[in-house]
């Protein structure tokens, strides 16, 4: 439901771009005067909205039907495919900013229109829109390209791609069907002009934090460390100053018109980009900043940290905790993570600084977090059999993948589970759930279990 509803606010953005939304009365005009049965009107502009929805629906299937759900995972961390799409963005951001056009060639659009005119029907109306999705994609592009990303790499499944397209679609569709409707709506559109580009160099102000959040994850993996917490926060500092900046008026690119005067809107939309700079500044000491937890790199990244409310895994060793939680006689908890995980992020800094959930993995647990995507290299390739095919596990990710997978039936993370020290679970495991009185619960039960097998062992 987060991807579809993620889709249908980035199609709302995409709706008032200036590359779809002129299209839309000319379009809808096209369709009422075509026929002078307004219902037949009506009819071909709600199959052009279920050509568009087709389209786009169809491009999710592709991406998951291409790549699959490993593949998907793998790329989520993979350093090439996260580097190129910083760079994608970056690139889609100069291009907002007004340095230069992205079109699809020229060829293309004429083929789709030339289709439209010879084939009659449904197939004509599906060309057409088929030409709006080519002719719309110096704007919808970087939109789409961000959406298909963000699903692929999600834990949603094998249809999160075309859950996130359907979103975007729908709300794509929405108007052109709505004004074939109630032509009368057409009237109180507003007009085409400057504001458009406004949206264009806003929406670039976004594309390039979006850009450093795929940077920070190769980074991560790879543990190259260019683009440590503070780093990446600073970074993201500067372009929330800038963006408010631009939103007053105080900063212009080629394409803005002139503006003498601050429209209200922007106002107010410069006080949120100001305010959010202002939000950011405290977690450059250390703050955990929740509300991005989900894009900026975890504390443990940070030289300059002046918060103690983290909690940090004793080991990122499956045989070293629990050879450890045998030497001191204590339950373990093993948290299958990840460095592109968004919801692992969220559950340490919403959940895990909790003082009653810090207190007992602290002092407890014997925590140990395990990184599904770490991709230091072993220093020996293990073989193992899986589903009758045999595999090669290269990094110490693919390690404790494998061990979520075969020992623990998962494959999601994050995955929380208790063992006791030989082990064996202890409990039922816990994913993703924001809310730490639950958490606490999970990890109480756990001890609860933990001291009831003891006392068993000491009766036999």
């Amino acid at each position: 439901w987060m991807l579809l509803v993620g889709g249908f606010l980035g199609g709302l953005v995409a709706l008032v771009t200036p590359c779809v939304w002129p299209m839309i009365p000319m379009t809808v005009s096209f369709f009422l005067k075509r026929s002078s049965d307004r219902k037949k009107g009506i009819r071909d502009a709600l199959l052009y909205g279920i050509g568009i929805i087709v389209i786009y629906v169809s491009l999710g299937l592709i991406v998951s039907a291409v790549f699959g759900s490993d593949a998907l995972n793998n790329l989520a961390t993979n350093a090439i495919f996260n580097v190129a799409f910083f760079i994608l963005l970056v690139i889609f951001a100069i291009s907002f900013f007004g340095a230069f056009e992205l079109v699809l060639p020229a060829s293309w659009t004429a083929k789709m229109d030339a289709k439209a005119d010879s084939a009659s029907g449904f197939i004509s109306i599906f060309f057409m829109a088929f030409t709006l999705a080519l002719v719309s994609f110096s704007c919808t592009g970087p939109i789409i390209g961000t959406l298909l990303v963000q699903a692929a790499t999600s834990s949603s499944g094998m249809l999160a791609p075309a859950v996130g397209m359907l979103g975007f679609a729908l709300a794509l569709a929405l108007p052109f069907t709505l004004f074939a409707i109630f032509p009368n709506l057409l009237q109180s559109m507003p007009k085409s002009g400057g504001w458009m580009n406004s949206v264009k160099v806003v929406l670039a102000f976004i594309e390039l934090a979006l850009a450093l959040k795929f940077l920070s994850i190769a980074d991560l993996a790879y543990g190259w460390r260019i683009l440590d917490r503070e780093v990446f926060l600073s970074l993201w500092i500067v372009i929330a100053i800038l963006l408010g900046l631009y939103l007053l008026g105080k900063i212009r690119f080629p394409h803005d018109a002139p503006q003498e005067k601050t429209p209200i809107l922007s106002l107010f939309l410069a006080i949120i980009s100001f305010s959010f700079a202002v939000y950011m500044m405290p977690g450059l000491v250390g703050a955990p900043l929740r509300a991005i937890s989900a894009f900026a790199p975890p504390l443990r990244t940070q030289d300059l940290n002046l918060y103690n409310g983290e909690v940090h895994a004793k080991f990122d060793d499956y045989d070293a905790g629990m050879a450890y939680a045998r030497q001191v006689g204590k339950p373990v908890m093993i948290d299958f993570s990840g460095y592109g995980c968004v919801n692992c992020r969220k559950m340490e800094a919403a959940v895990w600084t909790d003082a009653r959930v810090k207190k007992l993995l602290e002092e407890k647990y014997v925590l140990i977090t395990l990184m599904v995507d770490d991709k230091t290299k072993l220093p020996e390739a293990l073989t193992i059999t899986e589903n009758e095919k045999e595999r090669r596990l290269k990094t110490i990710g693919d390690k404790w993948s494998y061990l979520q997978r075969s020992k623990f039936g998962a494959n999601a993370q994050p995955f929380y589970v208790i063992l006791d020290n030989e082990g064996r679970p202890l409990a039922p495991s816990y994913a993703f759930d924001e809310d730490a009185s639950k958490y606490v619960r999970f990890l109480e039960d756990g001890l609860t279990r933990y001291k009831q097998q003891g006392e068993t062992s000491n009766n036999e």
